[in-house]
């Protein structure tokens, strides 16, 4: 779908559905809705955000109108309860000039919200159905989701080149890049890493669930088998994964350089591990742009990242790269080796953060996608009929 000028267009009332909701505490699709919601209203448009806990700001939050509903609360079903009532409260009282409906899982619901000429795009995420956590089913439902997704949307959002590649590849769609943003970070109080015992530049970090597709017990391996001196910070845990969480601390409970924080809540204690970190250790493999290595960009971290196509991508080529243990060992230990190259990475990487990853400006793509969809644009009968290649994706 091709870009008109914006410039005259009255304010829209725009949904947002399928998240956890504001403020953001839990992930990339919520903190996108903060960022985007809140700027969109600043624009004048109307958002309304639909998310599963009242908490304790009320019915607005940053101009954002909120509607709590109910879900339950279980693995597979809540994500798909809350949005079946987000949608039927949007259909009959809503009535979104255009809605936002995020995770390929939630695209039964598409048919609901067109049926009523509530036109809608679906942002896809990574691909889900690679996810360890989820079981055989649980695989073959996003993989049937996101096909489905595709017939059914007016627009579909990917959030990385790759995930592009990967529509037009499997389905021959043409999908709306639109990225995360990055948030920048110049300066964070060093309180907090003292209170742990850390010093500035003086340790690497991790952040990630504790799942395979994000490679902590590699991570770990690795660096419990490398000549490094700056202890390894991993915060994270895993809400489903008791035995890779087992395999993980038994490694860490025989170095005592690694230090296992659990779940870090505080943002700002979180901010200061990102900016004072030495660097940054990022193993997730099936997203695309992922809202962690962008928090690591934006605080002027360097990075050692799992070598896939997105991470490459977002990092630009810079830094160093793993695919197994041993590759984690060698790029700590050449980290350690050679301060003018993490120095000269993290200057980089923030000035991409800056350039490239601008909240912004992915404001301006979902403004823009919003009119577009409004006005009557749409891939559906292009792509109501499309079906799923043969071939696997090659990236």
């Amino acid at each position: 779908m091709r870009s008109d000028s914006i410039s005259s267009t009255p304010p829209l009332r725009i949904a947002l559905i399928g998240t956890r909701g504001i403020p953001a505490a839990y992930g990339g699709f919520e903190t996108a809705v903060e960022e985007v919601g809140r700027r969109l209203v600043q624009r004048g448009h109307r958002v309304l955000v639909y998310g599963r806990d009242a908490g304790t700001v009320g019915e607005t939050y940053l101009g954002m109108r909120r509607v709590t509903l109910l879900a339950v609360r279980h693995k597979a079903l809540e994500t798909l309860s809350h949005t079946a009532l987000s949608t039927l409260h949007s259909i009959t009282r809503g009535r979104p000039d255009a809605a936002f409906v995020f995770n390929a899982a939630n695209s039964p619901f598409l048919p609901l919200l067109r049926a009523r000429r509530i036109p809608v795009a679906l942002h896809m995420d990574g691909l889900e159905w690679r996810r360890s956590k989820w079981g055989s089913r649980g695989k073959a439902y996003y993989r049937w989701a996101e096909a489905f997704g595709v017939r059914r949307a007016d627009a579909i959002i990917s959030d990385a080149p790759g995930i592009a590649d990967y529509y037009e590849h499997q389905f021959g769609v043409d999908s709306e890049l639109i990225r995360y943003g990055a948030p920048l970070l110049d300066h964070a109080p060093v309180a907090g890493i003292h209170e742990l015992g850390l010093e500035p530049r003086g340790y690497h970090l991790v952040v990630a669930r504790f799942e395979p597709e994000n490679h902590v017990r590699e991570i770990v391996e690795g660096y419990a088998a490398s000549e490094a001196v700056k202890p390894l910070v991993v915060v994270g845990s895993a809400p489903y994964a008791a035995e890779y969480t087992a395999a993980i601390e038994r490694i860490a409970a025989a170095d005592p350089r690694i230090r296992l924080l659990g779940a870090v809540y505080d943002q700002e204690l979180l901010d200061a591990l990102y900016h004072h970190a030495s660097t940054y250790l990022h193993g997730h493999s099936v997203g695309g742009t992922n809202p962690s290595l962008l928090r690591a960009m934006g605080a002027g971290t360097a990075v050692i990242a799992y070598d896939v196509v997105f991470n490459r991508e977002v990092l630009d080529g810079r830094g160093w790269y793993f695919t197994g243990p041993a590759d984690v060992a060698r790029a700590v230990d050449a980290a350690e080796a050679d301060d003018d190259a993490v120095i000269e990475d993290s200057a980089a990487l923030r000035r991409r953060a800056a350039e490239a990853f601008s909240w912004d400006d992915v404001t301006s793509a979902y403004e823009d996608l919003a009119v577009r969809i409004a006005r009557g644009e749409s891939i559906h009968s292009a792509a109501r009929r499309a079906r799923r290649a043969q071939a696997d994706w090659p990236g």
